[in-house]
């Protein structure tokens, strides 16, 4: 247990807690929230005794062992194992397969141990900085977004572990979702306090509405008593015969404590500017394959026509190509071969993970939102600023002053400034706080355009996400449907492996295969993307053929107006010129419905084809 007892702590004056108590319980795992900047890691820096409050205490027992996952990943070491024992204790610190035992538990082989930290994803170097504080066999887990940078299958890795952690466990994350999934109790900083309740999120930011409601209405109704008090001696004081009832009214009206209003927190609450667009498909994806030097192709042969009301996540491991597909989409790269096509009356903007980068350090968060768009003037920029939480003077910081969720904050503001129909997002959640996520997600949903996002947030996917593209088993692929449907139908090929395999007759001889729910999860990621590259040139022209029909029916339409006019004018010539013009329309419209007919028994042919070997393997996962 860990006791935190009228703890304060300020910088220059500004107080992040105030005289705040809580305790940490035998077994509790804890998340820590609040927004950026108000106190978080500092507290955490403080259990560790890498900083000291300005007063107040924090107990913790005698031999009790906490283990600090710092954001950032620093490695000094030339290999795996020899960064991997710089946490056992003194001593035992030539106890190495204590650290080897940790490593293999934690997904590193043999082979891996000797290997460079430096060679690895970021999902295995955040397991090493792990295993480097397991190792010291911490009591206590403290880890600071520990999510950051992680690919998706990482995430679900570290939150499953975290799940059968035995020991205790206090966590940063901005993924609302994985708090959620992980926690046991809340650990809130609000209003320079700190509260703590049972249960998740969603719960402490309830309980937090309903008491600050309860306040506002005790407030509101002491101050009505306070006025009625105060009108009442103002009243009767020179009154000899009720110098007794004002005196005791004087008395209540010393002992009553004076509740201040709440301030009004700032908080993200915008929506993109959308352009409207009336075309049904926004942008094709035409066979683009791209490699950088030197390296194999990490895109090959891929096809995509994105909708306009489109919200498609880009999901899969780190490395296998996400970043550079949309920066493919987003024209910031050349495909090697295939083309990125953009209709007419399209309007884009990018959001890249490193865009942040991109912000003159010299310029103030005023001076670039103003001159990101030609149309916009000062009281625009000033509306942009205050949306993005950069109110009065605030809009008047230096970038170099600040942190990465305001940088963030900026490059949003941007996007805001120009009407667009098309959003293209790079991991935009990576340094935003958790209302700002929450912000952002409200703000994607409501916008009537197209978004396309890469993302490993499972809350984000889950609310969002109409269709996927998938990197996976060395190939991209799109998914039609959910994420909650992705997982359901195919999953990550880490995940859910059979704990056996089956063996099945595939012919007369009686060969057998091995069949298992990876395997056939590979197979039905495949057919289905060999079933849209199949289907892709039979759906373009069946649409372009009902296009054709209408246009040429809305002609047919008028030429009959014109028609009626003619007659009404006996005018001979011309009605023997429309006639013309209707039978020309008409055959060309049959000629159309003979090709829609064949390209429609063709596209469905293919479908059923397909849609039958989907069945078998699903019929094939079912029985495994």
């Amino acid at each position: 247990m860990i006791n935190i007892e009228s703890l304060n702590k300020s910088y220059s004056g500004n107080f992040l807690f105030k005289d705040v108590s809580f305790q940490l319980n035998r077994r509790e795992r804890v998340g820590l929230v609040g927004r950026n900047g108000h106190g978080k890691t500092t507290l955490f820096r403080m259990l560790t005794s890498q900083e000291q409050p300005d007063s107040g205490t924090i107990i913790v027992p005698k031999n009790y062992r906490i283990g600090y996952v710092a954001q950032k990943i620093l490695f000094s070491k030339n290999t795996v194992l020899e960064e991997a024992v710089l946490g056992l204790p003194d001593q035992s610190a030539d106890q190495h397969w204590k650290a080897e035992k940790i490593l293999a538990g934690l997904g590193f082989s043999n082979n891996d141990f000797n290997k460079s930290p430096m060679e690895f994803s970021g999902g295995l170097q955040v397991r090493l900085n792990l295993a480097k504080v397991m190792v010291s066999e911490p009591d206590m887990l403290l880890l600071d977004e520990p999510t950051n940078y992680l690919d998706i299958t990482s995430i679900r890795w570290i939150s499953n572990y975290l799940l059968n952690w035995p020991g205790e466990l206090f966590l940063i994350t901005h993924d609302r979702m994985f708090m959620d999934k992980v926690v046991t109790h809340i650990v809130g900083i609000h209003r320079k306090k700190i509260r703590k309740i049972k249960g998740n999120t969603i719960q402490y930011y309830n309980q937090i509405k309903q008491d600050e409601e309860i306040y506002e209405k005790t407030r509101l109704n002491e101050d009505r008593k306070k006025k009625d008090i105060e009108l009442f001696i103002t009243k009767f004081r020179a009154k000899a015969r009720l110098a007794n009832m004002v005196q005791s009214r004087v008395k209540t009206l010393e002992k009553q404590e004076n509740k201040e209003k709440l301030s009004s927190i700032k908080a993200l609450n915008f929506a993109f500017n959308y352009l409207p667009c009336n075309r049904k498909f926004l942008l094709e994806v035409r066979n683009i394959s791209f490699s950088y030097e030197n390296k194999d192709q990490i895109i090959k042969n891929f096809n995509i026509s994105i909708g306009k009301n489109d919200k498609i996540c880009i999901i899969g491991k780190n490395g296998k190509g996400k970043t550079t597909l949309i920066k493919l989409v987003a024209e910031n790269l050349v495909p090697e071969k295939g083309e990125i096509k953009y209709l007419p009356g399209v309007e884009r903007s990018f959001f890249e993970q490193t865009n942040i980068e991109s912000l003159d350090k010299n310029k103030t968060v005023l001076e670039e939102i103003l001159y990101t768009h030609e149309n916009i003037d000062l009281q625009k920029a000033r509306n942009v600023c205050g949306l993005m939480m950069f109110g009065g003077d605030s809009a008047l910081k230096k970038i170099s002053v600040l942190s990465g969720g305001e940088k963030s904050r900026v490059m949003l503001g941007k996007i805001l400034v120009k009407p667009i129909n098309i959003l293209l997002l790079d991991e935009p959640t990576n340094h935003l706080d958790m209302e700002s996520c929450d912000a952002l997600l409200s703000a994607l949903i409501k916008f009537n355009g197209s978004v396309v996002m890469v993302t490993h947030n499972e809350m984000f996917l889950n609310k969002l996400a109409t269709k996927l593209i998938v990197f996976q088993n060395d190939e991209v692929f799109v998914f039609e449907g959910s994420y909650k449907m992705f997982l359901e139908k195919i999953g990550w090929e880490d995940e859910g492996e059979l704990k056996k395999n089956i063996l099945k007759p595939i012919n007369s001889d009686n060969e057998f295969e091995i069949v298992n729910k990876k395997e056939l999860r590979r197979q039905r990621s495949k057919i289905i993307s060999q079933k849209s590259i199949e289907l892709r040139p039979f759906k373009i022209e069946i649409e372009k053929n009902e296009t054709q029909i209408d246009m040429l029916e809305n002609k047919i339409n008028l030429l009959s107006d014109k028609m009626q006019d003619a007659s009404m004018k006996q005018d001979g010539a011309l009605i023997a010129k429309i006639s013309q013009e209707i039978h020309n329309c008409q055959e060309k419209i049959d000629i159309c419905f003979d090709r829609l007919e064949d390209q429609t028994e063709k596209y469905d042919a293919i479908n059923i084809k397909f849609d039958k070997k989907i069945i078998e393997i699903d019929d094939k996962t079912n029985k495994t």
